[in-house]
């Protein structure tokens, strides 16, 4: 009857509706302000969110699996995670 939610997999879920909703108030700033140059502005800003929150939960996640993957697979998630970052790095 009652579902339990894993304290690991309520954190990045939380985590991601709190990223969510940064987004929606970044979409409503662009509107209300209504100039290219502030909704430029306001998208860099979410330019330095977006890492953060991705590293944040992948991290909790990895420490919530810890025990079970290998060191090996760890390390690989973790060059994983640097490519990304890499790869969007301005």
């Amino acid at each position: 009857m009652f579902t339990v939610i894993e304290k690991t997999v309520l954190a990045m879920s939380l985590l991601r509706i709190v990223s969510g909703g940064i987004e929606i108030f970044a979409a409503l700033l662009m509107i209300k302000f209504n100039a290219v140059e502030k909704a430029l502005l306001i998208n860099s800003s979410l330019a330095l969110i977006g890492p953060l929150i991705l590293l944040t939960t992948t991290t909790i996640g990895l420490i919530g699996i810890v025990e079970k993957v290998s060191l090996v697979k760890m390390v690989w998630v973790f060059a994983g995670v640097a490519c990304i970052l890499y790869g969007v790095k301005q």
